[in-house]
């Protein structure tokens, strides 16, 4: 029987311990995709206590405590902080197989130096431990950047972002990590949603643009480019139901915004089409910054609608969604590819079963402009996994190259997620070992250094143009 968690952690053959041990595990991390906070890294934010780290806004974490059965005031409520700990200890004692059992393992093994397990009994012990170590200046919102070996780090931020914290950061010598904003527009995009004019009233006044016009919306946003492009943005994010493509002309598009200004009502097709123009906009803008526009769809959001009032969004009540028209995915790269404004471009389902047709449909828009140019996500949220991770690289190895993959990111709002992308590598290096050691791939230690280094690490800087060195 082997060890629980120990070195080989799911390095189940000699040569994957090899590829990991020799090439991976000392490697810098890139996390291209993020959701944590730059005011918390500009103001080198420090934490009282393990629940605030772990429990403040981890939405995966909440699922599982709803899943059993513990009231809510333990988990988003005011519960205190040590009886929340304790609820989620009993909780992941039943989580067998789940990635929140290695990964809350790898945060205790890595940060707080704890070997052992943590349930219900051990709560109390890995409580002062935790604690103590956060009193500790290594463990502030910085130095745990730093300890993680985190060279880059991308954030999301809305176009009404003054990204002052961003400047900070970057006016801060004592401080080497890169901190980049990611252009996330959603709110510009959902012309549906009942606060979509209040947004622009804010939008407006940042970008000192009157918005009236679909064209000065536009306007708006391309100012708004231009200052997040100055503060090192090298990448956009879109999160979406699904890819739309509903073309229709200037005019109706301008006809659609005015009757959205007037409070008038929109069909489903009117949207659609609002939604379409907006996108080969914006496409058309990241060809022009050479920014990598990231597509996030296959979601079905906020479904009980009963806590949705009650917590808001990104509470842990999304599920997987199982419409994903493929067809109209194709037709807006398409489109884009045929006006020479098709940027770099992730694809990312929370569907698996979309996992060969984004692998198909990517190898029908690559060309020189890129190594990889289209690029089929990392195994996204829930995903995030070891069976999704295996799933999501064979289908990209059948379909594509693999060698060209952009590897992890932590998608997280966390400053401990770091160690996913350890648990990443591991998967990575056993997959890539169970090959060679069935004669599917050569054994050259030369050239499978090469493939494990890239896709860990080295791809990503090339692919985002990133002003990093490779490994």
């Amino acid at each position: 029987m082997k060890p629980f968690m120990d070195h080989n952690f799911l390095l189940h053959t000699e040569t994957a311990k090899k590829l990991y041990h020799q090439f991976a595990s000392s490697l810098p991390i890139l996390d291209y995709h993020c959701h944590i906070n730059p005011e918390e890294i500009a103001l080198d934010h420090r934490f009282e206590n393990i629940t605030q780290v772990w429990l403040g806004s981890d939405h995966y974490k909440w699922r599982l405590m709803r899943s059993n059965g513990v009231e809510e005031d333990y988990i988003t409520g005011k519960a205190p902080d040590r009886d929340k700990f304790q609820k989620y200890a009993q909780t992941l004692e039943k989580a067998i197989g789940n990635p929140l059992f290695h990964w809350s393992h790898l945060e205790l093994q890595r940060f707080f130096d704890f070997q052992g397990i943590l349930n219900g009994k051990t709560a109390d012990t890995v409580w002062n431990i935790c604690n103590k170590k956060l009193q500790h200046d290594e463990m502030s919102v910085r130095s745990l950047i730093k300890r993680s070996h985190v060279s880059l780090l991308c954030t999301t931020d809305d176009p009404s972002d003054d990204l002052r914290y961003h400047q900070k950061i970057k006016e801060d010598p004592s401080f080497d990590v890169q901190v980049l904003p990611t252009w996330r527009p959603d709110r510009a995009m959902n012309l549906e949603r009942p606060d979509y004019l209040d947004y622009l009233k804010k939008l407006s006044s940042i970008s000192s643009v009157e918005i009236k016009t679909f064209k000065n919306l536009k306007h708006a946003l391309s100012r708004r480019m231009e200052d997040f492009h100055s503060m090192g943005c090298k990448i956009c994010d879109h999160g979406m139901d699904y890819v739309m493509y509903y073309p229709a002309s200037e005019e109706e598009v301008e006809c659609i915004f005015s009757r959205r200004l007037s409070g008038e009502h929109l069909t489903n097709a009117d949207i659609l089409k609002f939604k379409t123009a907006f996108m080969i906009f914006s496409a058309q803008e990241y060809k022009k910054y050479n920014w990598v526009m990231q597509l996030h769809f296959g979601c079905r959001r906020n479904n009980n609608n009963a806590m949705f009032q009650e917590l808001g969004p990104d509470t842990g009540f999304d599920c997987i969604s199982d419409f994903t028209p493929i067809s109209q995915l194709a037709n807006f790269l398409d489109a884009l590819s045929m006006k020479k404004t098709l940027p770099k471009t992730i694809l990312y389902s929370l569907n698996p079963s979309d996992d060969e047709q984004i692998a198909a449909l990517a190898g029908c828009f690559q060309d020189n402009e890129a190594v990889g140019k289209i690029q089929q996500g990392s195994a996204w949220w829930f995903n995030d996994n070891k069976t999704g991770m295996i799933r999501q690289m064979t289908s990209l190895a059948n379909l594509g190259l693999l060698g060209n993959f952009i590897g992890m990111l932590t998608d997280s709002r966390s400053f401990l997620s770091y160690s996913r992308h350890e648990y990443f590598r591991r998967i990575l290096c056993s997959l890539i070992g169970d090959w060679v050691e069935n004669g599917e791939y050569p054994n050259d230690m030369e050239n499978l250094e090469t493939i494990i280094k890239d896709i860990s690490y080295n791809n990503a800087v090339h692919y985002f143009g990133f002003d990093l060195d490779t490994v």
